[in-house]
C-alpha cells in the first residue's frame, strides 16, 4: 500500500523510480527537497596515473570545497542533465546550477556526517534491498539488471547511487525523528479536536459555575504553504514569492481559503494547505503570531509570512478566550467531570486498485488514457478487475489482484480516499492522481468499525509528527550547513573535460 500516508517514507519500492528515470531520487520523505535529485558518491575516484596538465585540470576542476571534500564542475554538470532528463524546468542556467551546487553541498555534509557516525550498507545489505526491489516490480534479477543497463545508467553505478541514497535516508530520518518531540497533551488536543468536529463530547462540567473570561487567547489558524528549498537561487525564490502574493491576494477575496489552498496543491503538489488547530500563542510560531496577532476572525494576513522553510499565507478561522473558573469563597472549586476517551463509530471500506507509477516516458495523458480503457473493459464486464490489478498494477498489491485491506478514514493520501468514497460498491472510479501516479479504484465491500482509543493515539502521533516533521527537516539541513565549512570556487562554468 505504497500510497498509504503511514508507509510512505520507509517504501523501499520507491527505489523503482531510480530506474525508470535513469536517475537516483530520494524518495523516501516527505520533503520535497529529497525528491528531486539524484545523491552524489561519496568519494570522487582519481585516475590512477596522470601527467601534470591533467592534475592542474583536477584542480581547475573543483567547483566547491567542503569540509575536507570538494565537488566537481562535473558533478554539477551530470546533476544537471539528470535534472533535465527528469523533465525539471531551467528558466534561468546560472541561477539553475547555483541551486544544484547548493543541494550537492548539503548531500556531501550529510554524507560526511553519516560516516562519521558510523552509517553505513553493507554489500549483503545492498544485494538484500535490490533483490527486494525486483521481486516487487516482479522482476529477477537478471531482469531488473537489463532494465537499469537499458535505461542508460550503469548497474555498478547505479547500486552505488542507491548505497547513497540509503545512508542518506536512514541518516535523515534518525536526526530528524530525534528533534520531533510529541507530548500526550497535543495528542489529546488533537483527539478532543477530531472528536468535536464528528459530534462526540469529550468534556463538560458537572454543574453551572461562575466563569472569567480572563484565560489566554487561542486562534484558529489555517495557512497554505509554499515551500523553498533552502539552496534555491533568486529566480526560485522570487517565483515562490510571486505566486504567494497571487495565492494571497484571490485569500482576501470572496474565495474560500481551503479551497483555494487545495486548487494550488492540486496544480503544484509542493504547496500544503492545513488547518493548524486552536493554539495559544506560545504554541504559534512567532512569525506567525505578529502576522496575525491584530487581525480578527476570518481575516487574512495583510501580507505574505517569509519563513526559512518558505512562504506562508495565513488566515484566522477564529479567536476564542479560554474560560477559567472564578475563585469560590469557603468551598472548593466546581468539580470538573473527564469524560474518558471512547472508541468511535467509523465507516471502513475495503477496495482494490490499479496503479500506473509517474515516471519518465509516460504522461499524464498516456497514464489516463490506458486506465480508461481499463475502467470501460471493467464496466462491460469483459474481463475482471482483480486480473488487470496482477498484470498492470505498479505496485504491491499487484499480486493479490490489487485489494488493499480494510482501510479506517485518514489512512489513505486524500485524493484516493476522497475519490473511493464517493463510490458505490462495486463502481470503478475515473483515472485519478496522487503524488504516486494515476489511480483506477474500485470498491468492494463497506463496514461499520470501531477506532479505538489506541488507534486514535496512533493516528494522532503520526498526524502531529507528519505537521512537525517539514520544518524539523528544514531546521536540521540549516544547522548542518551553518556548521560545514564551504568554500564556493568556479561552479558557474561547465567542465570542458573529464576531471
Amino acid at each position: 500500500m505504497i500510497f498509504c500516508k503511514k508507509h510512505l517514507r520507509r517504501y523501499v519500492a520507491c527505489a523503482f523510480l531510480l530506474i525508470s528515470s535513469a536517475l537516483v531520487g530520494s524518495s523516501y520523505a516527505q520533503d520535497a527537497s529529497r525528491k528531486t535529485a539524484s545523491p552524489t558518491p561519496t568519494t570522487i575516484p582519481a585516475p590512477a596515473a596522470a601527467p601534470a596538465d591533467n592534475k592542474i585540470r583536477n584542480i581547475d576542476g573543483v567547483a566547491a570545497v567542503v569540509n575536507t571534500g570538494f565537488i566537481t564542475r562535473r558533478e554539477i554538470d551530470d546533476r544537471v542533465a539528470a535534472l533535465q532528463k527528469q523533465g525539471t524546468k531551467m528558466p534561468d542556467a546560472t541561477e539553475f546550477r547555483k541551486a544544484v551546487l547548493e543541494r550537492l553541498i548539503v548531500e556531501k555534509i550529510q554524507l560526511q556526517s553519516a560516516e562519521q557516525e558510523g552509517i553505513r550498507v553493507t554489500n549483503k545489505e545492498l544485494e538484500k534491498i535490490i533483490d527486494d526491489i525486483a521481486a516487487k516490480n516482479q522482476l529477477s534479477l537478471a531482469e531488473f539488471k537489463t532494465r537499469v543497463v537499458a535505461s542508460g545508467l550503469a548497474f555498478e553505478r547505479y547500486q552505488e547511487n542507491l548505497r547513497v541514497d540509503v545512508v542518506l535516508t536512514r541518516f535523515r530520518e534518525r536526526e530528524v525523528d530525534a528533534r520531533i518531540k510529541i507530548s500526550d497533551a497535543e495528542v489529546d488536543n488533537f483527539i478532543a479536536e477530531r472528536a468535536r468536529a464528528i459530534g462526540v463530547q469529550g468534556v463538560k462540567p458537572s454543574s453551572p459555575a461562575p466563569v472569567s473570561s480572563t484565560g489566554p487567547e487561542e486562534i484558529n489558524l489555517a495557512q497554505i504553504f509554499i515551500p523553498v528549498d533552502t539552496g534555491a537561487g533568486l529566480s526560485a525564490q522570487a517565483e515562490a514569492k510571486k505566486k504567494a502574493d497571487a495565492l494571497l491576494a484571490s485569500a482576501r477575496g470572496d474565495g474560500d481559503f481551503m479551497q483555494i489552498g487545495s486548487a494550488a496543491a492540486k496544480e503544484n503538489p509542493k504547496i500544503k494547505f492545513q488547518e493548524l488547530g486552536y493554539r495559544t500563542s506560545d504554541r504559534l510560531p512567532q512569525l506567525f503570531y505578529d502576522a496575525v496577532r491584530n487581525i480578527g476572525s476570518g481575516q487574512t494576513a495583510k501580507a505574505v509570512v517569509k519563513s526559512p522553510a518558505g512562504f506562508h499565507i495565513l488566515k484566522v478561522l477564529d479567536r476564542r478566550t479560554l474560560v477559567e473558573m472564578a475563585p469560590v469563597q469557603e468551598a472548593p472549586p466546581p468539580e470538573i467531570v473527564l469524560t474518558p476517551p471512547k472508541a468511535i463509530s467509523i465507516t471502513q471500506t475495503m477496495s482494490r486498485h490499479i496503479l500506473l507509477r509517474t515516471r519518465t516516458g509516460l504522461t499524464d495523458q498516456d497514464a489516463e488514457r490506458r486506465l480508461q480503457g481499463f475502467r470501460d473493459q471493467v464496466r462491460a464486464k469483459t474481463t475482471d478487475f482483480a486480473d488487470l490489478a496482477k498484470k498492470f498494477s505498479e505496485d504491491g498489491s499487484a499480486a493479490n489482484g490489487g485489494e488493499l485491506g480494510w482501510m479506517s478514514p485518514g489512512d489513505l493520501v486524500p485524493e484516493f480516499e476522497q475519490a473511493m468514497n464517493r463510490l458505490q460498491i462495486g463502481e470503478v472510479s475515473d483515472p485519478v492522481k496522487s503524488e504516486f501516479g494515476w489511480h483506477l479504484i474500485q470498491v468492494m465491500e463497506r463496514r461499520e468499525g470501531q477506532l479505538t482509543v489506541e488507534k486514535q493515539r496512533q493516528f494522532a502521533r503520526a498526524n502531529i509528527r507528519e505537521r512537525k516533521y517539514e520544518q524539523a527537516y528544514m531546521d536540521w539541513i540549516r544547522e548542518l550547513r551553518d556548521s560545514a565549512t564551504v568554500k564556493i570556487l568556479n561552479s558557474e562554468d561547465a567542465a570542458s573535460s573529464a576531471p
